[in-house]
């Protein structure tokens, strides 16, 4: 890969026929949408997939992507620590669509909620419920200050702690025949 450790939307388009795509988002976003040719490897089996990766990168450029760019970048940073180069997408799938670029969606299947959609559900119901019980419990509305602060700590850390427990949720795990394949077709 070039010296650049990200790439925008644009280039990647651009390049997207020489470049071996992963996208590290959970299952369910990554069947939202996800760009075309993409293999999704979640960035909690990352490691799982080091052996596979590294053959890719042998045979070509890698591009990680998520959705905007947090957790690819977060995923570059652990393959740099094993010796495996790979580029970014800058603002992720979110700046691939802004631009209009094509994305593809299994055919026949019911379409998952993106990670984003989860967390402001799942906040959204925790706050309420706080909310409500503390018309009884004054103690229940430290379960909304709890959620409002760990949203700020999410805000000005570019983290989120909900959308990782979330993640390890049955529906945004990759079935294991699913990872098994994606890693068999990176090494074949």
């Amino acid at each position: 890969m070039a010296p650049t450790t990200s790439l925008t939307a644009d280039q990647a388009h651009a390049r997207l026929s020489e470049l071996t795509v992963i996208d590290v988002r959970t299952p369910g976003e990554y069947a939202s949408g996800h760009l075309p040719g993409a293999h999704n490897i979640p960035l909690d089996h990352l490691e799982v997939a080091l052996p596979a990766l590294k053959t890719a990168a042998d045979r070509g450029d890698l591009l990680i992507v998520c959705a905007s760019g947090a957790r690819s970048a977060t995923a570059c940073r652990r393959l740099a620590d094993q010796g495996i180069t790979a580029a970014t997408l800058t603002g992720g799938t979110t700046a691939w669509t802004q631009l209009g670029h094509d994305v593809h969606r299994p055919a026949g299947t019911r379409t998952p909620w993106a990670m984003d959609r989860q967390v402001r559900l799942a906040a959204g119901t925790l706050v309420l419920t706080g909310l409500i019980a503390g018309r009884r419990r004054n103690a229940a509305r430290w379960l909304s200050a709890g959620v409002a602060g760990g949203l700020v700590f999410s805000a000005l850390t570019n983290t989120c702690g909900m959308a990782r427990i979330l993640a390890k949720l049955p529906h945004n795990q990759p079935r294991t025949a699913d990872l098994d394949a994606t890693l068999a077709d990176l090494t074949g």
